[in-house]
């Protein structure tokens, strides 16, 4: 099949380089002329696994290209792909001015009949939206499907290549026919194609996103307990999630979720129910619990070191929101990072992909070294933020020596206390006992 894909980021250049991979002739559009050049020498703007290769694989075997001629790129496909971004308005709500954009330059090139899907994350009833913005451009008939995407960063052509369903909205069985056609490569071991009206489509991947996040602000609420009390979250995380109904995933404490999906879209769903005068207190209850945990760990440091940070040093091991990812949006990274700083403390950071896109939302604010343990040297603590694979079985006794005072805070309960207490370290958690030298 011939493809457009309208915007090259995250979401476009993976869809666009998995359907070159089996056969396709996919043609990925941005407006940036420096992305598009870059793209066209096999250059990837973002850090994903596998990505690179697979751009590079579909490039030099002619079945992927890019351009910013949106008009031709539409012209040359039957089916659209709208991959551009939806960032969060002032109120929480999804800006769809990119999406808008996109349909009418999508009306205005069309010279026939064209199957146009939302790939962007979009509030519920956007499609009509889409529709209406295309048909004031254009005569020539129009499907506009919902085909939301389910990507986790870092694993994201993983995740398209082997997807634990395909969501396709659509209002006319012939686009249901050919997106079927298009899905089939990826669901040959009997994974599901859930084929449904738009509007629940568009509310599906809003739902999913909110429920991951509610889950993970739960388990945070449900650490704060286990810290109060005694008990161990590790113990308690175990004990529900092998419960069926529950399941394991999602069900690990930390500093808070961040990223470009579950802030903006459990924002973009609330302030969707409030639109329609329903109740939102439950997303934004998740909200407030994620904000107030992201500052979890400074509220450890000042405990254990006071409120004026002036003269400490604190090492960072990890500052994107996630492993496998350069992505820092919403990151509690970043949190951490100024109330350090307002308080007066140098800063010395480590990330294994992130440096640059830190460098530049940070500057020269903080240090940045190449090694992570090159991070801690006289460092009055370590803050880990990332549960990178690096970080997971370090050298303790290398640590020991490098840092002024043996203080980890641990944000994704990366070590065993127990460990930790063997290995002389001061230890702070999530939602389990600190190792301190009283408790030792």
């Amino acid at each position: 099949m011939k493809i457009t894909v309208l915007g090259s980021g995250y979401v476009g250049l993976t869809t666009g380089a998995c359907l070159a991979e089996t056969g396709n002739d996919v043609v990925c559009v941005d407006i940036l002329e420096e992305r598009v050049e870059a793209l066209k020498r096999g250059e990837i703007p973002i850090f994903e696994p596998g990505l690179d290769a697979l751009v590079s694989r579909n490039l030099a075997e002619g079945r992927l290209s890019f351009t910013s001629g949106v008009a031709r790129a539409v012209r040359a496909s039957r089916i659209v792909f709208i991959a551009v971004g939806t960032p969060p308005d002032d109120d929480g709500s999804a800006d769809l001015q990119y999406v808008l954009a996109a349909a009418r330059d999508i009306g205005r090139a069309m010279d026939s009949e064209r199957i146009v899907i939302t790939k962007s994350t979009v509030p519920v009833g956007t499609a009509r939206r889409v529709r209406a913005a295309i048909e004031a451009e254009t005569d020539h008939p129009v499907h506009v499907c919902s085909n939301p995407e389910f990507l986790r960063e870092g694993a994201a052509v993983t995740d398209f290549q082997r997807p634990d369903r395909v969501v396709l909205g659509v209002d006319d069985p012939r686009p249901a026919r050919v997106l079927r056609d298009l899905y089939a490569p990826f669901v040959r071991t009997g994974n599901e194609i859930q084929v449904m009206d738009v509007a629940s489509a568009e509310i599906t991947k809003y739902a999913a996103n909110a429920m991951l996040a509610t889950r993970i602000s739960f388990m945070n609420a449900i650490g704060r307990l286990c810290e109060r009390t005694g008990a161990d979250v590790d113990q308690v995380r175990r004990g529900i999630g092998s419960d069926r109904r529950i399941g394991p995933t999602y069900l690990f404490p930390g500093v808070g979720y961040g990223g470009s999906c579950f802030p903006k879209d459990v924002k973009a769903l609330a302030s969707t129910l409030r639109d329609l005068e329903l109740d939102a207190s439950i997303l934004d209850a998740v909200e407030q619990v994620n904000e107030r945990q992201k500052r979890f760990l400074v509220k450890l440091a000042v405990e254990r070191f006071g409120e004026d940070l002036r003269g400490r040093t604190f090492a960072v091991w990890g500052l994107a929101f996630k492993p496998n990812t350069d992505d820092m949006r919403e990151a509690p990274s970043l949190v951490t990072i100024h109330s350090l700083l307002e308080r007066g403390a140098r800063v010395v950071a480590h990330d294994p992909a992130a440096t640059g896109e830190a460098r530049r939302i940070l500057g020269d604010t903080i240090e940045y070294r190449a090694h992570n343990y090159d991070a801690l040297e006289g460092a009055d603590a370590l803050f880990i933020h990332t549960e990178w694979h690096p970080y997971r079985h370090p050298d303790f006794a290398r640590m020991r020596t490098l840092l002024a005072q043996a203080v980890i805070l641990d944000g994704r309960n990366l070590y065993s206390p127990r460990a930790m207490r063997a290995h002389g370290f001061e230890y702070y958690s999530v939602g389990r006992r600190p190792v301190t030298p009283e408790a030792a």
